[in-house]
């Protein structure tokens, strides 16, 4: 694609495909914003209206859009390949991975996801339609529980508001849109003592839940022990997420893993029917590689996540699947290979 090129695609397709390529690229947030800004200005705009203000200069007017969204705006209005989009389809073309095509292709959705109810960076209704637009038949929004507060974890009373949400975008946005279905979830909390941060009541009114250590990362092992295993035997978990919780790279720095007695935590999965997280995340590859192989080997069920905070990351699942293949992971063994309908049962059965 080039700039001379013609384009039928409109200025709020341009503007979030170039959104989605930097989330995808791990560029700057404040870049991001800029652009889905831009595109949720003139959304509700007649095109008449658009196409008025950028023969009028006036573009830069509206709230939300200034000198390189208006650029793109006004490209796109008059049927040209804006040169930012065209710049970033050059620079980042094609799968974003050498490896693990075939584990990708196998995979129908995500269990782990984000939206700006808690620290994601986009409403729930933009998550969902990328997630469509990557071909998932789904998509579980997992906003975090109410103890993580530096991440505005949703209190019972928010994420019974999220519920009717997720209701609703079903019914009105996607309305069985090529048999996509956003599903309900959490990446709920595992506390100190191995308890879920969420009421019972709560989490048996949801499809799936991530449980996932988010404080004291640095305790003792053998109570980070006792804690996980405690955690992956509550009934309500179905995934255990980003096990130990490293970072390997990225804007916050580098974190040692967790330690644990590994062999007692994923056999406590395998026991309690308990897939254990590969986080798509390139700032985690969460497990490292030689627990990734022991999970394996104890007969772990896996669940592929991208982990996404905003619309662009979650194609991150790439770089998961890659590890997954590199692992010799069979597909069968990864749970969001399954249709909806084994999934739901496998996570309340």
């Amino acid at each position: 694609m080039t700039a001379s090129e013609g384009y039928d695609g409109g200025p709020v397709t341009a503007l979030r495909r170039i959104a989605f390529l930097l989330e995808r690229a791990r560029e700057d947030t404040y870049k991001v914003k800029a652009f889905r800004g831009a595109a949720a200005t003139i959304l509700p705009m007649p095109a008449e209206e658009v196409a008025r203000a950028v023969e009028d200069g006036t573009l830069t007017k509206l709230p939300g859009i200034g000198a390189s969204s208006a650029k793109v705006i006004a490209a796109a209005v008059r049927g040209e390949v804006p040169e930012r989009l065209a710049r970033l389809e050059a620079d980042h073309p094609g799968p974003l991975t050498d490896g693990g095509a075939e584990v990708r292709s196998r995979l129908r959705g995500d269990l782990h996801s984000h939206s700006d109810w808690s620290d994601g960076g986009s409403p729930i209704e933009e998550m969902a339609m990328t997630a469509m637009e990557l071909g998932h038949d789904y998509l579980v929004l997992t906003d975090h529980s109410p103890r993580l507060t530096v991440a505005r974890g949703l209190s019972p009373e928010r994420l019974v508001r999220q519920l009717g949400v997720v209701d609703a975008v079903n019914e009105h946005l996607i309305d069985g849109v090529n048999g996509f279905t956003l599903l309900k979830g959490i990446e709920v909390d595992i506390l100190d003592d191995g308890s879920l941060d969420q009421t019972d009541a709560m989490l048996a009114r949801l499809d799936v839940r991530v449980a996932s250590v988010h404080s004291k990362l640095a305790m003792e092992a053998p109570a980070m022990t006792k804690r996980m295993v405690a955690a992956v035997r509550q009934p309500r978990t179905n995934v255990l997420g980003h096990c130990t919780g490293r970072l390997v790279t990225g804007n916050r720095g580098t974190r040692n893993q967790s330690r644990f007695d590994a062999r007692a935590v994923f056999e406590a999965c395998a026991e309690n029917d308990v897939a254990v997280e590969i986080n798509s995340r390139p700032e985690r590859r969460d497990p490292p590689t030689a627990l990734l192989e022991l999970a394996r080997d104890i007969g772990c069920l896996f669940s592929i996540d991208s982990d996404a905070h905003a619309p662009g990351q979650l194609d991150f699942l790439a770089y998961g699947a890659e590890r997954a293949e590199a692992a010799g992971i069979e597909p069968e063994r990864i749970v969001n290979t399954w249709p909806a309908e084994r999934l739901l049962s496998w996570a309340n059965g």
